[in-house]
């Protein structure tokens, strides 16, 4: 693993991807010393106020303001912190409930793989997004109910996928030894399997980061998303969509927003499964 890591770091794809993540997690963490003003106040006697490089722009109002005279600025960098703290919790829950089913079905088979299996093809036999909203429309609106829908939608993406990595890796001769040798089953999966499928899990993981970026932008269009009061990227389109040709900057800034984080996500995924993955390692070489 410290072999991988170092490769990762010397990838440009990786690089690049951290980079602009990092980027985000900053405005996301330090939102009240970079916003420049309160991203829920209004002021109606400036409203669809265009950049401040454009003509009729305030330099008060970097980005411009919104049909309510808010800060287009402020609920961009406020609407960061929204979709981070939604692609970091609603990943590793997720990840944490995936995974534990996956090495379990794919460790002990025979039953427990056939029930855990049925269970997740009934599961993604529904629409992810359709599920979403479901789930929502019962949960409620809020930043923490978004994250549930998350979670019990996309556990299945792990599970599926991860399952067979274990079922190839509990057939190798490691495992096998360590069988032999006496390890309880507990010990074989954390030892010996689990080391074997963390670089399958980080990959996955970011590319989770990714979707859920792009849910909860959705559920935020639709309103089933966060309160109406916290800023949230899928928010401010569906805000911004009546005044297109009005300011058309306030509805191209969250969406270049949510593209330039998804395709952050993604690129770092992508760089982790060609540098972590030992497979595709040896073929470059």
């Amino acid at each position: 693993m410290q072999e991988a890591g170092s490769r990762s770091l010397r990838s440009p794809r990786v690089l690049v991807a951290l980079a602009l993540i990092l980027g985000i997690a900053c405005c996301a963490v330090l939102a009240p010393l970079l916003a420049p003003h309160d991203p829920g106040e209004q002021n109606l006697v400036s409203i669809l106020l265009p950049p401040a490089w454009a003509s009729g722009g305030d330099p008060a109002f970097p980005l411009g303001t919104d049909s309510l005279g808010r800060c287009v600025a402020s609920r961009l960098i406020y609407g960061a912190r929204t979709a981070m703290t939604v692609a970091v919790f609603a990943s590793l829950g997720a990840m944490l409930i995936g995974s534990i089913l996956a090495h379990v079905s794919g460790y002990f088979g025979g039953a427990v793989d056939w029930i855990i299996g049925r269970v997740v093809d009934i599961w993604m036999s529904f629409p992810p997004v359709i599920l979403s909203l479901i789930l929502m429309f019962g949960l409620g609106v809020g930043l923490d109910r978004v994250i549930l829908a998350i979670i019990l939608v996309d556990w299945t993406r792990f599970c599926r996928v991860l399952r067979a990595e274990v079922l190839v890796v509990t057939r190798r001769d490691f495992v096998a030894a360590a069988r032999l040798l006496g390890f309880s089953h507990w010990r074989t999966i954390t030892r010996e399997v689990l080391p074997a499928t963390l670089p399958l899990l980080i990959t996955l993981i970011s590319l989770e980061m990714a979707i859920a970026v792009v849910v909860e932008a959705i559920l935020s269009f639709v309103g089933f998303g966060v309160r109406a009061d916290q800023p949230a990227w899928g928010q401010m389109i569906a805000d911004a969509r009546q005044y297109v040709y009005q300011s058309p900057s306030n509805l191209l800034l969250p969406i270049f927003a949510i593209f330039l984080t998804v395709a952050a996500f993604n690129v770092l995924g992508d760089g982790l499964r060609r540098t972590l993955d030992v497979r595709l390692t040896e073929i470059g070489r």
